[in-house]
């Protein structure tokens, strides 16, 4: 078992900057890669975006690249996202999640992953 902590989120106002972080604790060691979600309107959660904890490959939505990263700190079990040019449409509960199986970076659905955490809410005002 896998458990998830995620902190960080606020509100903020368009063009301002967040940093969420989540924590892993429990079986760390079978962790794989780690991703954000997000819900969207009328269908699964939304991938943000995924780092692999070996290496530091990452991948990011089109909606959120250039504007977000995602990095990781593999001594504290944590992974962040940078979120910077914040957008009121960016305003969502984002869930951390881990994936133990999957070596391969385009791993964006949800049902790929294995734990979540309870989210930390991001509200951006126009």
């Amino acid at each position: 078992q896998v458990q998830l902590v995620e902190s960080g989120g606020g509100l903020v106002q368009a063009g301002g900057s967040l940093r969420l972080s989540c924590v892993a604790s429990g079986r760390t060691s079978s962790i794989i890669a780690m991703a954000w979600f997000r819900p969207a309107p009328g269908k699964e959660r939304e991938f943000v975006s995924r780092i692999l904890l070996s290496g530091g490959s990452t991948i990011y939505a089109d909606s959120v690249k250039g504007r977000f990263a995602i990095s990781r700190d593999n001594a504290k079990n944590t992974v962040y996202l940078q979120m910077n040019s914040l957008k009121p449409g960016d305003t969502a509960v984002y869930y951390c999640a881990t994936d133990i199986h999957r070596t391969v970076i385009g791993t964006t659905g949800e049902r790929a992953y294995d734990y979540w955490g309870q989210g930390t809410q991001v509200t951006v005002s126009s």
